[in-house]
């Protein structure tokens, strides 16, 4: 025997239908929805990896021109000014310094009393021992004050002919074979910054010293100079050689990589670069000299150059001033 359903049986299931059609077409919405939701990304991103594909990247550079011209080989030293002759003046005996006749910075003549000293001992008493001076010239040391006990192998004083002053400097054993009389050297004092003054080599020791493997030299100054007194320090280049008509850059502008030195340089078009393995010479400076790979008159890149490769797109952004 079959039950049938109530009227409000029927209705609670009518409504139950309803609500599960309901769902299943917003189901069914939402799926197609995602769907082409997903289909338009997919659309957006390969259209931005074919732009990202066609984008050249344009390098900002800086450039300059390779020159011809004169580079300078230099050994850079540290040196003193000294006078060119300097003698120590010794009592011919031991005693007190008991007066000094002379300020530093005296001219005194030869036979000349610097000094003298009291060579008197307890129960004794004997007539001070005058010091002479043994050549004319300026008093450049006074290393004892009144008072003082010296003996004779300590000098009381120090005559210089400061009418001739040099430069004395050492040179490290690996480079005495740069070095030959008369060669020219600048001076840089810290005295006058910015000022050079200009000397040669005049004297060379014939040994090098064992404990500290230098060679000691000796130069003239060129020009006499009031500015310039002993005991001054003074920066020494010393001019090793010179090349006459030879391809200078920037030394900036050379890019070393993997064993190789290379410079770019910008194409005819100006938008563009050519990689150039070069053969470096003589760096002195900031400036190099370039043996092989370019030509006076090339535009190269000065600045910006680290991440460029051989045809690189770049746009030229400031032109330096060639080398002096």
């Amino acid at each position: 025997m079959s039950k049938e359903n109530t009227p409000a049986e029927e209705g609670t299931k009518k409504k139950i239908g309803g609500r599960v059609t309901i769902i299943i077409i917003l189901l069914v919405v939402l799926g197609f929805g995602g769907f082409a939701f997903m289909e338009l990304q997919k659309s957006r991103a390969g259209r931005q990896i074919e732009n990202n594909e066609d984008a050249v990247t344009v390098f900002a550079v800086t450039t300059t021109e390779a020159v011809s011209g004169q580079i300078k080989n230099l050994l850079n030293v540290n040196g003193d000014i000294i006078a060119e002759s300097e003698v120590d003046v010794y009592s011919d005996i031991a005693g007190k310094l008991i007066r000094r006749r002379v300020e530093l910075g005296d001219y005194v003549r030869k036979d000349q009393i610097v000094a003298d000293v009291d060579p008197s001992r307890p129960g004794m008493s004997y007539a001070a021992n005058p010091v002479r001076a043994t050549i004319s010239g300026t008093i450049t040391s006074l290393p004892f004050d009144i008072g003082a006990t010296v003996s004779t192998q300590t000098p009381i004083a120090t005559i210089g002919d400061l009418g001739t002053l040099q430069v004395r400097t050492h040179i490290p054993e690996r480079f005495i074979s740069r070095i030959s009389m008369g060669m020219t050297a600048m001076l840089e004092l810290e005295a006058y910054p910015g000022f050079d003054f200009e000397a040669r080599v005049t004297e060379i020791s014939p040994v090098v010293d064992q404990v500290s493997r230098t060679l000691d030299i000796k130069l003239d100054l060129v020009d006499k100079d009031p500015r310039i007194k002993a005991g001054m320090f003074a920066k020494v280049s010393l001019i090793t050689e010179v090349k006459d008509d030879i391809v200078r850059v920037p030394t900036d502008c050379i890019v070393s990589r993997f064993g190789e030195d290379m410079v770019f340089v910008l194409n005819a078009d100006g938008e563009s670069v050519e990689k150039r393995v070069i053969r470096e010479g003589i760096r002195i400076n900031g400036v190099s000299e370039i043996v092989d790979g370019l030509s006076a008159g090339e535009k190269i890149i000065y600045q910006g150059q680290t991440l460029l490769d051989d045809g690189s797109a770049v746009r030229v952004a400031r032109n330096v001033q060639p080398l002096d």
